[in-house]
């Protein structure tokens, strides 16, 4: 029996945080910071509640919903419309996308509170989560389309938040130009789509993929839908940062902490991830479309975990471990493990955010400063701050039990399972992350809240120098624990980073959750079915995950992180004398800047200018429009010189008329005495 959802009560999610958003940005004066925030949150409290009952009805009373609730307009057989389209997918997204926010919001009442833009910043993160419900809960390209650009606008607004910040400004333009490409590819594949399919309509387009898979690319021999789907995750390569359109995330860094928790766990940086899940019948059909996927998600996979190691700015570091988590995820879809990669978006949302807002409570409690080498033994100065992080870091790396490992390493088993030809070279690159992630997790924890303390006597960024002095002035930089709207959405995030994988993997990825909403074709992509004959309920599997070799990679990663910069510090900086090359790559992000900055943007300057003077200037104004004007201007002078006024020329031109009229009157008759004349 399939229960029924209420259009309303669904238009209500994303247009509560929308009315919140237009109060804190339009009459923030008016309702003042208080007012701001007040109406923002209670905007996002009553998406979280509705998703909250939509997930129960979903999961519970196998409720569906896919209808249109507004038609924009048609154009023949062609409907633009805004739709709805809630399943387990949907339903599961919803819920995810208001928690995370849910707890930002408030997060965000204490990190921006000496903030000018106090109410702005409000009203772009609740403008956030409105288009981020749009592009999830929709059920037709077009509307997925407006989700995809908005949450695009809403980042590149929430990066450059202090725009007057060189380094900012720069960051939200690197943002919003690689998402253009990778934006442009996305509307390549909708068009295919649309142009051999007929329809924007997720239904309507899936229903006709058997025919869409015979189809060739015009004038090629390429299948139609392959191209389709590789120009659809060309999109998702730009919104979920894998190689090489990734350049722009860990420079988004430049905004407030909050957003970088919001952006880059459970919302923007997931759309793609979300989109290529949801397309699950057409990527289905194109083994290309499916081995391009896993090899670019294991490249990011594992060369953005190498980044992540080298850094010392905090929140760098779990922004490269989003980059490698986002590898995972591309990486299981690949694999055509669609839930699996769902499960680990959902996982993930919460212990990435727990991460990203725990480094925003250790940059408050160190006045702002967010150089890990500037810290050390916080433990006893932050222990919320301090558990919840290392809550975090567990999860991350993928300890038993905890959230993250069951996702993971349902991940690592599911590419273990694959046919496709990268397989291998994917499963390599999983396995290797592993130890990586570890390490880097692991040297940024022991880093912040163990060892020696770096700070004290230290002038903080914006301080004068003669606090440095030994007059006791060191202590009142000293670290203290956040407050209580700080520490709150920590504790609050933490609890899913435990248990959600331990209470979720049954129905998620070997139950009915997902059945309707995700196609997996078992006969060409055994992988699940072989993953659900090796499952045994959760708490086997974490058993086993004690004896399986992620478990050992990821212990010996943080044994390695300990040795290193806990018992003996002097082993990296000699490894970074030795592999001085290798650093010398890693600390340059593989030059993928410089490439992009000197070849690529050169290349198109130069494309540009070459059209502007070439094709704009000279061509089309110098010859059509220009030109036209000048051949006319000459005809016109040579009429203007028959044109003389005088009576004479006038009677002259008369009788030379007629005298032509005449003669070409009379020419049938002259003709033959004409011929005979001459030839006499």
């Amino acid at each position: 029996m399939s229960a029924q959802l209420s259009q309303n009560l669904l238009l209500t999610v994303p247009l509560a945080p929308l009315a919140g958003a237009i109060v804190a940005g339009f009459f923030g004066k008016t309702v003042g910071r208080r007012g701001s925030h007040i109406v923002t949150i209670l905007g996002v409290l009553i998406a979280f509640v509705l998703s909250a009952m939509t997930l129960y009805s979903v999961a519970v009373d196998g409720a569906r919903f896919n209808a249109t609730v507004y038609e924009w307009m048609v154009l023949g057989p062609l409907k633009m419309e805004v739709g709805f389209l809630i399943d387990g997918l949907t339903a599961m997204m919803m819920c995810v996308v208001t928690f995370v926010s849910l707890m930002v919001h408030i997060y965000t009442i204490g990190y921006m509170e000496e903030d000018d833009g106090y109410q702005r910043f409000f009203s772009y993160i609740s403008l956030f989560t409105f288009s981020m419900l749009m592009l999830v809960m929709s059920n037709n390209m077009l509307q997925l389309f407006f989700g995809w650009e908005a949450v695009g606008l809403v980042s590149y607004l929430l990066i450059g938040f202090w725009y007057k910040k060189q380094s900012a400004i720069f960051a939200n333009m690197k943002a919003f130009l690689v998402n253009r490409v990778g934006d442009f590819g996305f509307i390549l594949g909708i068009g295919l789509l649309v142009a051999f399919g007929g329809s924007l309509n997720y239904a309507e387009t899936f229903a006709k993929a058997d025919l869409l898979s015979k189809m060739v690319f015009p004038g090629t021999d390429w299948a139609l839908l392959s191209v389709a789907c590789i120009c659809l995750f060309i999109g998702a390569m730009g919104k979920s940062a894998q190689f090489p359109l990734h350049v722009w995330l860990p420079d988004s860094m430049e905004g407030p902490t909050p957003i970088s928790a919001l952006i880059h766990a459970a919302t923007m940086v997931t759309a793609g991830i979300f989109m290529v899940a949801r397309m699950s019948p057409l990527f289905e059909l194109s083994d290309t479309a499916l081995n391009f996927v896993m090899v670019i998600g294991s490249i990011t996979a594992l060369f953005m975990g190498f980044l992540g190691i080298i850094q010392n700015d905090i929140k760098r570091v779990v922004a490269y471990s989003t980059l490698s988590q986002l590898g995972y995820m591309t990486v299981a879809l690949g694999a055509s493990a669609y839930s699996v990669a769902v499960f680990h978006l959902m996982t993930h949302a919460f212990f990435k955010a727990l991460l990203f807002l725990g480094a925003g409570s250790v940059i408050i409690g160190m006045h702002h400063d967010q150089d890990i080498r500037n810290m050390g033994g916080l433990r006893k100065y932050m222990p919320i701050t301090w558990i919840t992080s290392l809550l975090g870091s567990l999860a991350l790396i993928g300890t038993p039990l905890f959230s993250g490992f069951y996702s993971k390493d349902s991940i690592i088993e599911a590419v273990h399972a694959s046919h496709l030809p990268g397989a291998q070279f994917a499963y390599f690159a999983v396995i290797a992350g592993v130890f990586v992630t570890a390490f880097y997790s692991f040297r940024m924890y022991f880093l912040v809240f163990h060892g020696k303390e770096h700070f004290h006597h230290k002038p903080f960024p914006g301080e004068h120098d003669h606090h440095d002095d030994d007059h006791g002035h060191g202590h009142a930089h000293t670290p203290h624990e956040s407050p209580a709207v700080v520490w709150v959405p920590l504790v609050l995030l933490a609890i899913p980073s435990v248990v959600i994988g331990f209470l979720t993997i049954q129905p998620m990825l070997y139950g009915d959750f997902f059945k309707d909403a995700i196609f997996v074709n078992l006969h060409a992509h055994p992988a699940m079915e072989e993953l659900a004959e090796e499952f045994h309920g959760a708490a086997a599997m974490a058993l086993h995950g004690l004896t399986s070799l992620p478990f050992w990679l990821a212990t010996a990663g943080v044994v390695t992180a300990y040795v290193f910069y806990m018992v003996a510090p002097s082993i990296p900086a000699t490894l970074a004398k030795v592999l001085r090359p290798l650093v010398i790559v890693l600390e340059n992000k593989y030059f993928m800047d410089w490439i992009n900055e000197n070849i690529l943007a050169r290349a198109a300057r130069l494309i540009g200018t070459g059209l502007w003077k070439g094709g704009d200037a000279g061509l089309i104004d110098g010859l059509i429009i220009n030109g036209s004007a000048r051949t006319v201007g000459g005809i016109a002078g040579l009429v203007r010189r028959v044109q003389t006024g005088f009576l004479y020329w006038y009677a002259l031109v008369m009788i030379l008329g007629v005298m032509g009229l005449m003669t070409w009157q009379l020419w049938p008759y002259i003709e033959p005495q004409f011929k005979s004349l001459i030839g006499g």
